[in-house]
C-alpha cells in the first residue's frame, strides 16, 4: 500500500475501514487509548486522533492498545511486553529491576531487556523514566508545585528530575555541536495569530519552534541552527506527528486550544535545562519575574543567567518563556519580539 496522507487515514477511521488495519494506528488523546482503523468503538473527533505507522510508536507516545480492537494482537509475547509496560506506567515511582519485570512475563532478565526494547525501542529504564517525566509535567499543569511534583512522580530529589531531563533530551550534545550531522529534521511551516511558525522535529522530538515573518527567513534559521543536519519539508506520511503537533500549536496560538504537550529533542546546558523545566510550571495568565524564577530553582544570584536561559529557549511558547518579566514588570526580551510576547500575555490574560 502506498503512504498515506493525514487525510486518507482520517477517512478510514471515520469508514471503519478495516483494508487499512495494520498498515496505521490512532490514538485518542482524550483517552489515551489506540485502536486499528476498524475499531467499532465511538467515534471520536478529528482533531483528537494522532496517526501511527506502528504499535511501538503508539505506545511509546503513552497510548494503551484497545481492549476492544485489541490492535497489538493475540501474540502472547507481544502481550507480556504490554503487560510490563502496563506495571512500569502504574508503579513509575517505584524503583524495579529487570528481574521483578522480567518475573511479569515470565522472562529472564536479559530477554526482558532485549524483547522489550525491540518492542518499544527503548529499555525498561528508559520507558520508566519517559513515564515519570510525562507525570512531573502532567503534576506541574495541574498545579503541583515544583518540590511536590518531583516527589509525586517518583524522583526523590531535585538533582535527579533535572539529571533525568538532561539525560534525555534526545540529540547529542556532541551531535548538536557538530551542527546535526547525522540528523534528519523533518519541519512544516504555518501562518498563526503570531506570524509565520516554523516547528521542526528529529525522530525524538520537537527540537525548533521559532516565529518570523515569512518562511523564507524560518527556514534560514532552521539551517542556521542545524547546518549539518538534513531538513525535509514535512508530508504526512513521513512524519504524521509533526503535522499534528503544528496543528494543535496553531489552534492554541490562534483560537485558545490548551497548549499540545508534545515529545522534546532539546539542548541546553544543565543551568538552561533547570530554568526550562521550571517555566513549565507557571500557569496560563501567569507571570514571573527573572529574580523569582532565580529564586524558586534555588539560585537567587543567577537573575541574568535566567534571562540568557529565556532568550535560548529553543522552542517558543512549548515552553513558556514569554511569561517571564522583569522585576519592573516591565515586558523584558523575548527572542521572536517583543510585540509577540505582548500578543501571547494579552491573549492567556483574556482567557482567565
Amino acid at each position: 500500500m502506498p503512504k498515506l496522507s493525514d487525510n486518507a487515514m482520517k477517512n478510514a477511521v471515520a469508514q471503519r475501514d478495516g483494508s487499512f488495519d495494520g498498515y496505521f494506528y490512532y490514538g485518542v488523546i482524550t483517552t489515551g487509548v489506540f485502536c486499528s482503523p476498524s475499531c467499532s468503538t465511538k467515534a471520536a473527533n478529528p482533531e483528537n486522533l494522532r496517526f501511527f505507522l506502528d504499535i511501538e510508536s503508539a505506545m511509546q507516545a503513552g497510548f494503551r492498545p484497545c481492549k476492544r480492537c485489541n490492535p497489538a494482537g493475540q501474540d502472547e509475547r507481544t502481550q507480556q511486553l504490554i503487560d510490563v509496560a502496563r506495571h512500569i506506567e502504574t508503579h513509575a515511582e517505584d524503583k524495579m529491576t529487570l528481574t521483578q519485570l522480567g518475573n511479569i512475563a515470565g522472562f529472564s532478565p536479559s530477554r526482558l531487556q532485549r524483547s522489550f526494547k525491540d518492542m518499544f525501542g527503548v529499555s525498561p529504564k528508559h520507558y520508566q523514566d519517559a513515564v515519570r517525566m510525562r507525570k512531573f509535567k502532567r503534576s506541574l499543569k495541574e498545579g503541583e508545585s515544583v518540590t511536590d511534583a518531583i516527589y509525586s512522580s517518583g524522583y526523590g530529589s531535585i538533582s535527579r528530575v533535572y539529571g533525568e531531563a538532561t539525560r534525555n533530551i534526545g540529540m547529542t550534545p556532541k551531535a548538536y555541536r557538530a551542527g546535526g550531522k547525522g540528523e534528519i529534521i523533518h519541519y512544516a511551516c504555518r501562518e498563526t495569530a503570531l506570524g509565520y511558525m516554523i516547528m521542526a522535529a528529529t525522530d525524538k522530538g520537537v527540537c525548533s519552534v521559532q516565529f518570523g515573518d515569512d518562511k523564507d527567513s524560518l527556514l534560514t534559521l532552521l539551517g542556521d541552527e542545524f547546518p549539518e543536519a538534513r531538513l525535509v519539508l514535512s508530508a504526512a506520511q513521513e512524519a504524521p506527528e509533526l503535522d499534528s503537533w503544528i496543528l494543535a500549536l496553531d489552534q492554541h496560538i490562534s483560537q485558545g486550544a490548551p497548549r499540545p504537550d508534545v515529545p522534546l529533542d532539546i539542548r541546553g546546558t544543565a543551568f538552561q535545562i533547570k530554568v526550562w523545566q521550571f517555566l513549565l510550571s507557571i500557569k496560563e495568565g501567569d507571570v514571573m519575574s527573572y529574580g523569582e524564577v532565580a529564586e524558586h530553582i534555588d539560585n537567587p544570584k543567577a537573575v541574568r543567567a535566567v534571562g540568557t536561559a529565556c532568550g535560548k529557549n529553543p522552542v517558543g511558547i512549548l515552553i513558556p518563556c514569554h511569561r517571564v518579566l522583569r522585576n519592573d514588570g516591565s515586558l523584558g526580551g523575548y527572542r521572536w519580539g517583543l510585540e509577540r510576547k505582548r500578543t501571547l500575555l494579552d491573549m492567556e490574560r483574556a482567557k482567565h
